[in-house]
């Protein structure tokens, strides 16, 4: 039987105890019954499971409870019933929008590339000073080893060969013209292919396209060379040629220049026309990468027409005199004021030294080309082209073969972006071509 004196005595001397909320709880508990139940059986007396509630907190402590639960919980929503007299409640304002993720940045040790992509690799290989190959320098080199530099003279050559290995898009026709005869348009024509065949390393056509006999044949070949395979005896085989093979059989080689002389009979050589001239350009056009065409002075007749007409570069030659200069400038009037303006804004003027005089002032003659051309050039006289036979480039003089090189390369650097090519007429060149 459970005791209801909650009192202690104080004869011992110890503190008053005073039952808390805790145990009031438990005492407040029924305890177990015993007996037997409505069917008779003896029911058993079970401790009941003691439980320990909770003990209040204080004000305080309550307090803070509450608010950190109600900081870290969000409060249940309440579902009630509407009301007529209750306005509508608002509904909720959606979430706002993720922000955009940031595109992976490309990094590397020292942070992110500028514009996404990572720099090159350095050039770690140490740069070599090139070995002279001319000269007292070639000589000292290989003595001693010691790299004196190159020569004013070999940079010169260095530059020019890398100018004549231009890249172009397709093939590329260049025709050397004059309205005068005896100013070197023959030599320049000449000595243009014979540099642009030995720089390039590409198969270089020359055609004498001069209805008049041209001399191209033997300055290139020689006299009884030229005259035993001539450009009538390709044009009657034009249908039997489908390989560069049966183009050989044809055509001349001069060290790596292909050459194709012109007829030698007068009564043959009128004949070739401008139909000639295009006929044999569209079976040249499939074999070769660059055709020089030495043009007659006739710059009206057929053949000089059909070469205007498939013309990507052209080379005008005159000399430093009254005359020669003034019929160089008629040559740019006569195109500037026909179709062909542009060919002749990009043209290289030729000024042959052989003919020269004390009474001529040169100056004027280089300015008036300048301003109206995109280069202007000349070529010093020189004992073996005065002798007007076989051309030989090692029987030159160094100045003269340095200028027919600077030629080369000028007329070579126009091939770069050309939007045109060998074989296709005017109209048909493509607009563009993209470098």
């Amino acid at each position: 039987m459970t005791s209801t004196n909650h009192t202690r005595s104080e004869s011992n001397n110890h503190t008053p105890w005073t039952p808390d909320s805790a145990s009031l709880a438990w005492m407040s508990t029924p305890p177990p019954s015993s007996g037997t139940g409505p069917d008779g059986a003896e029911r058993q007396e079970t401790a009941p499971t003691e439980t320990r509630p909770v003990p209040e907190p204080s004000p305080v402590t309550a307090a803070r409870g509450e608010a950190s639960f109600r900081e870290d919980t969000p409060e249940p929503a309440r579902v009630s019933a509407p009301s007529a007299s209750a306005p509508p409640r608002p509904a909720p304002t959606p979430p706002p929008a993720p922000a955009p993720e940031r595109p992976a940045e490309h990094y590397g040790a020292a942070g992110p590339f500028p514009g996404g992509h990572p720099e090159p690799f350095v050039n770690a290989v140490r740069s070599r000073a090139t070995a002279p190959k001319q000269g007292w320098r070639a000589a000292l080199y290989r003595a001693t080893g010691l790299n004196p530099g190159l020569s004013r003279t070999e940079e010169l050559l260095i530059g020019q060969q890398r100018k004549i290995r231009t890249p172009m898009d397709g093939s590329h026709s260049v025709m050397v013209s004059s309205l005068k005869g005896g100013v070197g348009k023959t030599t320049v024509s000449a000595l243009l292919a014979l540099f642009l065949a030995e720089g390039r390393g590409e198969r270089v056509v020359a055609v004498d396209a001069n209805p008049d006999a041209g001399t191209l044949g033997d300055r290139l070949v020689g006299e009884t060379e030229a005259a035993q395979l001539t450009v009538r005896k390709l044009l009657n085989n034009l249908d039997q040629i489908r390989s560069f093979s049966d183009l050989s059989r044809y055509v001349h080689l001069v060290n790596r220049l292909q050459v194709v002389t012109s007829e030698q009979e007068p009564e043959s050589s009128e004949a070739f026309s401008q139909k000639d001239y295009e006929a044999i350009v569209s079976v040249l056009s499939r074999f070769c990468q660059v055709l020089v065409t030495d043009s007659g002075t006739g710059i009206t007749h057929s053949a000089m027409q059909g070469g205007l007409a498939r013309c990507d570069s052209l080379v005008i030659v005159g000399s430093l005199t009254q005359d020669a200069a003034s019929r160089a400038a008629k040559t740019l009037n006569w195109l500037a004021s026909r179709q062909w303006s542009d060919l002749a804004k990009k043209a290289v003027v030729v000024l042959s030294q052989d003919r020269d005089s004390t009474f001529i002032d040169k100056q004027p003659i280089l300015d008036h080309f300048q301003q109206r051309c995109r280069a202007v050039l000349t070529l010093p006289p020189d004992p073996h082209l005065q002798a007007g036979g076989q051309i030989d480039l090692d029987a030159l003089k160094p100045a003269t073969r340095a200028a027919a090189r600077e030629i080369a390369a000028t007329v070579a650097e126009g091939f770069y972006g050309c939007p045109t090519s060998l074989g296709r007429p005017a109209g048909e060149r493509r607009p563009g071509v993209a470098w």
